[in-house]
């Protein structure tokens, strides 16, 4: 089928989030502005406007009242989802790299960025004391002083976080005291994507040392590795097939001296027992940045360096096949 074209950036595409009923879709791009869209046409819902950078990340909260985006203008913002008001503003000293709210949507977690002199924080504000948001001051603020952290995501019932550094480490910080509670480096590279699985048990990892590996929530126990030629940015698990799809392609920098055919700009699907790939969906001109799931599992939605976001719908019975062992 012919997939679903959303043009409302203008510079490449950063993130993409599908709310849990998979109705919305929300979009953040290079170009600071934050959009949301109807998922099932494409038609563009509004835009969260505020922001003077490049927006990192976006998150929705379970029941989709509100909105949080993170950006290279040194801020982490709240917004109401239906009105696009501005609900918190969050400053910080650097970029904001990535956010998400728990499964309860009240307490919100936020890394910057190590630079202009300022190390690396995990910061994280309870929504329900409103004199935490008022003061810009977290309940906790963890200090990452070796490597930044490029992605991370909440554990089950929000107890812990796992974040994933540019050196390849994922560590697993307790959201009551911020300590490390587990450390493991299966990647030797920067890893530019986590996401998890729809009931939180499990996550995958995206990395630029061309592979995508699936870890226990809980334990970090690796599980599975798949294997690409190309740096992977960003890898989504099907929630009803066993199933993983990853984008990637070499670095934007690069992107001017390879044509289409060998850029390898395809959104790559796995099976995730077998480790096998199975197939490849064209599309993008150029690396794709980020890709998610429906949390339907009948379509998945890609975000690229070219600013297109392409809603792509199949039947995921025809995947359903079992591979030779």
């Amino acid at each position: 089928m012919k997939p679903i074209l959303l043009q409302g950036h203008e510079r490449s595409i950063t993130q993409i989030k599908y709310n849990r009923e998979g109705d919305l879709l929300f979009s953040v791009a290079k170009d600071t502005v934050a959009n949301v869209w109807y998922s099932v046409n494409g038609e563009r819902l509004g835009t969260y406007n505020g922001h003077t950078g490049a927006v990192w990340c976006v998150d929705c909260d379970w029941d989709t009242k509100s909105v949080l985006t993170g950006s290279a203008d040194n801020s982490c913002r709240l917004w109401d989802c239906e009105t696009g008001k501005q609900l918190a503003l969050l400053n910080t000293n650097s970029a904001v790299r990535t956010c998400g709210f728990d499964f309860s949507g009240n307490i919100i977690m936020f890394s910057t960025d190590k630079q202009m002199g300022y190390q690396c924080y995990l910061n994280f504000f309870d929504l329900r004391d409103p004199q935490q948001i008022e003061d810009n001051q977290p309940y906790l603020s963890v200090p990452c002083s070796d490597h930044k952290i490029t992605s991370a995501v909440w554990g089950p019932l929000g107890e812990f976080v796992n974040a994933g550094h540019e050196n390849g480490e994922i560590n697993q910080f307790s959201a009551k005291t911020g300590e490390i509670i587990k450390k493991i480096k299966e990647h030797n590279k920067q890893i530019n994507d986590i996401q998890t699985s729809v009931d939180l048990t499990m996550f995958i990892t995206a990395s630029k040392d061309n592979t995508a590996k699936l870890f226990d929530s809980t334990s970090l126990d690796h599980i599975k590795t798949f294997k690409t030629e190309r740096p992977v940015n960003s890898a989504a698990i099907s929630p009803i097939m066993d199933h993983v799809v990853m984008g990637g392609g070499q670095e934007a920098m690069e992107v001017t001296t390879t044509s289409t055919r060998i850029g390898k700009f395809e959104a790559r699907f796995f099976h995730a027992a077998y480790e096998e790939e199975f197939g490849r969906v064209k599309g993008h001109f150029g690396p794709i940045n980020c890709v998610a799931f429906h949390p339907d599992g009948k379509s998945y939605s890609s975000g690229g360096e070219d600013g297109y976001v392409r809603i792509h719908y199949f039947d995921p019975q025809y995947f359903d096949f079992e591979l030779e062992a």
